[in-house]
């Protein structure tokens, strides 16, 4: 059983939507300002639609937090849905044209919903990552008092791929911050790729990319070969997986290595007599050897379909009538892409939280901390390539 667990709940236009934290240690001061920020970050990004200007997230913390600390006790944080005044009393057309690819048809006959498709949509809707960045935000400010950062950065859009292989890390995630579309690309690319978002929203389309995901500097032995539920690319596999509109996922080189020779697949072992460590001059595997951190940067790509809610509707057929028409149309976003890395960071993070609360334990800041600063082993093992930062951060 997972330490960490979480669970979400509410609808895109109700009141908002809740996420319960448990398994976080008693004593981690939270910064309110990191869970808003992280809210704000998850509504940005060049192709997002009119919701966003709608809606302000903030996080209230209903529970779990006192005088700026965690107790122990579960955390409940609420985002509310501004949206909600507007749609309260509203009488609304039941839905009964659903939307290729979207959870609308199957859903709605799983649940006996099939009078008002909109009670899927309602649930379904990505709204609920709210929720998600919220939980994922916390276990972020966890991460960051040992010194583990997060960030995410998009690199390929609609077919176009970014190439990064020449930036170190820091490089990567200033330029990505800085950009409208979370890219480090810049200049040219940039606004190629813009244009592009432009052109599919004057067409009516939606587009989809890649995300890839950095969690540095990162201790080893997170995770485990013990049991299949316990290795750490399956559990970061299912977390990410389960984000609304992500349809595939690949850790370090990834699929790339059906078509390599061992010889370069893997990442060589070498051994520094001076520093009693183990380093490796590359990072194929992404971080990840047998379920486990090996002490290299831990490196996450993610795919994104384009937003199945498109201004010019698919084919589809009506579930009261069985007569062909056209999906319903909802208010939507051209892309998300950028946005969904934001979430993508937040699945990350909570997996990492809950590998390294298994290895260093949960119960207190000071029980945590104190285990991981007497971990002896982990200062065995390091990545001496050109984008590693080296060193790590003792937690305070």
């Amino acid at each position: 059983m997972n330490i960490i667990r979480y669970e979400t709940a509410g609808e895109s236009h109700g009141k908002g939507m809740l996420s319960v934290l448990s398994g976080m240690p008693a004593g981690l001061e939270i910064d309110q300002t990191v869970l808003d920020r992280e809210l704000a970050r998850r509504q940005g990004g060049y192709g997002r639609g009119q919701r966003m200007k709608i809606e302000t997230d903030r996080a209230d913390i209903i529970s779990g937090v006192r005088h700026g600390k965690t107790i122990g006790s579960p955390i409940a944080l609420m985002v509310w849905n501004k949206d909600y005044e507007n749609w309260k009393d509203k009488v609304t057309e039941p839905i009964t044209r659903p939307r290729p690819g979207h959870a609308d048809l199957v859903g709605a006959y799983k649940y006996g919903l099939t009078d008002d498709i909109r009670h899927v949509l309602e649930r379904s809707s990505a709204r609920e990552t709210a929720a998600r960045v919220a939980a994922g935000a916390v276990a972020k400010i966890f991460l960051a008092r040992f010194g583990i950062e997060v960030f995410s950065h998009v690199v390929e859009w609609g077919g176009i791929k970014i190439d990064t292989s020449a930036m170190t890390l820091a490089e990567i995630r200033s330029r990505a911050e800085a950009s409208p579309i979370g890219s480090a690309c810049g200049g040219t690319q940039e606004k190629e790729i813009t244009a592009m978002i432009d052109d599919y929203r004057a067409k009516g389309e939606t587009m989809g990319g890649v995300i890839e995901t950095v969690i540095y500097p990162i201790p080893p032995m997170l995770g485990s070969y013990q049991s299949a539920p316990r290795r750490l690319e399956a559990r970061l596999s299912s977390e990410i997986m389960s984000i609304q509109a992500i349809k595939g996922i690949e850790i370090g080189n990834g699929f790339g290595l059906a078509g390599t020779p061992g010889s370069e697949a893997h990442d060589e072992i070498y051994f520094d007599n001076d520093k009693n460590e183990y380093y490796r001059k590359t990072n194929r595997a992404g971080g990840i050897e047998g379920g486990m951190t090996n002490g290299c940067p831990v490196i996450v790509r993610a795919v994104m379909k384009p937003i199945p809610t498109l201004m010019k509707p698919l084919d589809t057929a009506d579930i009261a009538t069985g007569e062909a028409a056209k999906a319903v149309t909802e208010r939507s976003d051209v892309t998300a892409v950028a946005a969904a890395g934001v979430v993508i960071e937040s699945a990350a993070a909570l997996v990492i939280a809950d590998a390294f609360m298994e290895r260093y334990g949960n119960d207190s800041m000071e029980q945590t901390t104190r285990n991981f600063n007497s971990d002896p082993d982990q200062r065995k093992f390091r990545w001496k390539g050109v984008n590693w930062l080296d060193g790590r951060i003792a937690g305070k």
